[in-house]
C-alpha cells in the first residue's frame, strides 16, 4: 500500500499496475456467414445450358462485348451429347428468377447467337427457355420459361453499395451447381475501356466460367448486381470480377420485356475527366467537370454548338464533379430529352441546350485514296517532343486524322504520358496540323503555363497536360 500525504490527511491506495485500455486492443472483425442467404435465396438461382450448332462463334457482328480481355467464354471441358452435330458447342451459365411467372435475368453474352437454351431450377425441373431480348451494351439478357409460382429473388439497391461491403455470389462455375463464393466490394462505378460506359461493381468474389449471369447478394440476401465478366490472362479467376449494378440491369430488363430492345439517347460527343493539370490549362479554379475531346460532326452536340475543349460543369443545374457523373446523367435520359449544359469556354462560363438523339446502329468508316509522299522532316518543340506533319498517306492510314506525329517523346512530355507514335490533334481548344500553327500557339502562352495537348492513340483521344518550360529553355519557339 502506498500513502500519499495531502495536508494533514493520508489517503491509502493500492499500488497496482494500471489495466490496459480496452479501446487500445484491436478487435478482430470476422467475415459474415452467408449460410442463411444461401438457405433462403438459392432457390431463385437457376442453371442455364445453351447449345450452338453453327460454329465456335456467335452470329452477331463479331464485336467484343466486354473489355479488356473477353467475356467469360463459358466453354466447359465436358462431353457433348451424341446428337450434337460436329462444330456444336455447349455452354453453361447462371440466371436469377425475376418474377413468379418465368422471367429469368442473366448475362447477354451467354444467350446471344444461340440455337437452344434450357433452364434448370433448384428443385430439379427443366424448361426450354425463350430469349426475350439481349442488350450487349449492359451485358443484360432476359429469358422466359413456361412456369408459374416460382421462387423470386429479392432485389436490393445497388446505389447503396459501398467499398468494403461483404457480398456473395451463387452460381454454377464449371457446372458445379449452387456454388457460393464470397468477398468484398472492391470499387463501385468502375469504367473499363471498351465496355460501353458501363459502371461496373468490382469485387474480389471468385467468378469462373459458368458463373456468367449469377446474382451477387449483399449480407441481407438482396441481389445487388449480376456477375458479368472477369479480368484474366488465363481464362480463370485472378482476383478481379465485375458485375452489372442491379438498378441498371432491372431497368434494361424492363425494356427488353416490354419492347425486346433498349432505346438510348446520344449526345454525339466524347468526354474526359478534368484533372488538376487540365484545370490549370483551361484556367479553372478547381478540377471538376468533363472536358470535351471529340464532337461528332452530325450529332446533337455539334448542332447545339458544343466544341472540343469545352468543359461541361452542370447539367440542368446539377453539378458534375466528375465526367462519370455526366455519363450517368445522360445515360438515364430517353431520346428526345433536352438538356441545359453550363460550360467553361475560353476562360468564361456559358450555357448551351442540347436535344439528345436516339443512338443509331454502329456504321463502318470509309477510307479514301491519297498520295504516298514521305512525311516532312521532324521538328523539336522545346517540350521534349520531336514532331512531324502527317503525310497524306499517313492521314489515310490513321482514318483521315489531322495533327502532328510524335516522332520522339522525352522530358516533361514523356513524363506526363506522351509517347512516340501519338498524334497531337490540338493544343487546348485549338486544332493543329501544321508546325507553324503549333509554334504560334505555344509562343503565345506565358512561361511556365500548362498546355493541354489533345493526343490521339490507338483510335482514342485524351488531353494530356504538359507544363511549358521557362523562357530561357524555349529557344526553339522561334
Amino acid at each position: 500500500m502506498t500513502c500519499i500525504a495531502m495536508s494533514s490527511a493520508c489517503i491509502a491506495i493500492d499500488a497496482q499496475p494500471m489495466a490496459p485500455s480496452v479501446a487500445a486492443i484491436p478487435v478482430a472483425v470476422s467475415p459474415p456467414s452467408f449460410a442463411e442467404v444461401f438457405a433462403t435465396r438459392s432457390a431463385a438461382v437457376v442453371d442455364i445450358t445453351t447449345l450452338s450448332f453453327a460454329s465456335n462463334s456467335t452470329t452477331d457482328d463479331g464485336e467484343l462485348e466486354v473489355e479488356p480481355g473477353s467475356d467469360f467464354a463459358d466453354r466447359l471441358p465436358r462431353p457433348l451429347p451424341a446428337s450434337l452435330p460436329a462444330g456444336g458447342f455447349r455452354d453453361t451459365a447462371t440466371g436469377v428468377v425475376m418474377d413468379r411467372n418465368g422471367l429469368i435475368l442473366t448475362s447477354a453474352h451467354v444467350i446471344t447467337g444461340i440455337d437452344e437454351v434450357q433452364v434448370y431450377l433448384s428443385d430439379g425441373r427443366r424448361f426450354v427457355g425463350r430469349v426475350l431480348g439481349v442488350d450487349k451494351a449492359t451485358d443484360t439478357g432476359l429469358l422466359r420459361i413456361d412456369a408459374t409460382d416460382l421462387p423470386v429473388a429479392v432485389f436490393g439497391d445497388s446505389s447503396a453499395l459501398a467499398v468494403g461491403d461483404w457480398v456473395a455470389a451463387i452460381g454454377s462455375p464449371f457446372g458445379f451447381h449452387n456454388t457460393v463464393t464470397a468477398g468484398v466490394v472492391s470499387a463501385t462505378g468502375r469504367y473499363l475501356p471498351g465496355a460501353n460506359d458501363l459502371p461496373f461493381v468490382q469485387t474480389d468474389v471468385a467468378i469462373n466460367p459458368g458463373s456468367s449471369g449469377s446474382p451477387l447478394f449483399n449480407e441481407r440476401g438482396e441481389v445487388v448486381a449480376i456477375n458479368s465478366m472477369i479480368l484474366s490472362g488465363s481464362g480463370g479467376y485472378m482476383g478481379l470480377s465485375f458485375a452489372v449494378p442491379i438498378n441498371l440491369a432491372l431497368e434494361v430488363a424492363a425494356q427488353l420485356r416490354d419492347h425486346g430492345s433498349v432505346r438510348r439517347a446520344r449526345i454525339g460527343a466524347a468526354f474526359q475527366e478534368v484533372t488538376a493539370g487540365l484545370a490549370r490549362s483551361f484556367g479553372l479554379d478547381e478540377a471538376a467537370g468533363a472536358v470535351v475531346i471529340q464532337v461528332d460532326a452530325t450529332g446533337p452536340a455539334a448542332t447545339a454548338g458544343l466544341l472540343r475543349g469545352d468543359i461541361v460543369r452542370t447539367v440542368d443545374g446539377t453539378r458534375m464533379p466528375h465526367y462519370t457523373d455526366l455519363r450517368r446523367n445522360l445515360a438515364q435520359r430517353p431520346p428526345g430529352s433536352r438538356v441545359r449544359l453550363e460550360l467553361w469556354r475560353g476562360a468564361r462560363s456559358m450555357t448551351l441546350s442540347v436535344t439528345l438523339a436516339e443512338e443509331p446502329k454502329p456504321g463502318n468508316g470509309t477510307a479514301g485514296k491519297g498520295a504516298t509522299a514521305p512525311a516532312p522532316p521532324a521538328w523539336n518543340d522545346g517540350l521534349g517532343l520531336r514532331l512531324a506533319e502527317l503525310s497524306p498517306a499517313q492521314r489515310i492510314r490513321l482514318g483521315e486524322v489531322n495533327g502532328l506525329l510524335v516522332r520522339e517523346a522525352a522530358g516533361a512530355a514523356r513524363s506526363e504520358g506522351v509517347r512516340t507514335g501519338d498524334v497531337i490533334v490540338a493544343v487546348n481548344e485549338t486544332a493543329v496540323d501544321r508546325i507553324d500553327a503549333y509554334v504560334y500557339i505555344l509562343s503565345r502562352l506565358p512561361p511556365g503555363r500548362t498546355a493541354a495537348l489533345l493526343v490521339r492513340r490507338d483510335k482514342g483521344l485524351a488531353y494530356i497536360p504538359v507544363r511549358l518550360p521557362e523562357r530561357a529553355a524555349r529557344s526553339d519557339l522561334r
